[in-house]
């Protein structure tokens, strides 16, 4: 379940250093799954710091969630789809897999299914 949330400033991820602690502080004997948006700066520290984490045997497994709808799969440029709303459904489908008692490879796999199959659509409204 979830059991740590790393924020950064306003339009900043946060460090590797903050990411490595939360890390820390909450991996188990069965591992940590580590949900990110699909932002650049989150996959640069959330990586960064699940490596560190890995580097000191802990085990880590992290999945990118990038479900905004408004832009097309594999589409122009490299950053992507943003991760938005549906990292929620990511997040209870790992949540479920690992309270039936899955690996964490067999719980990070499920996330991985739930973020390519989830869509968000973001509207603004005046």
């Amino acid at each position: 379940m979830l059991s740590a949330a790393v924020s950064g400033a306003v339009f900043a991820s946060p460090s590797t250093a903050e990411v490595l602690a939360a890390i820390l502080h909450v991996t188990g004997p069965a591992g940590c799954l580590v949900v990110v948006k699909n932002y650049t700066g989150d996959r640069l520290n959330f990586g960064l710091a699940c490596e560190h984490a890995k580097a000191r045997g802990l085990g880590v497994e992290m999945v990118v969630v990038g479900d905004d709808c408004a832009l097309p799969h594999r589409g122009l440029g490299i950053a992507g789809r943003r991760g938005l709303a549906g990292t929620v459904l990511v997040h209870k489908v790992a949540g479920a897999a690992a309270a039936a008692g899955a690996t964490l490879s067999q719980v990070a796999a499920e996330a991985r299914a739930a973020a390519a199959a989830v869509g968000t659509v973001g509207v603004g409204l005046k």
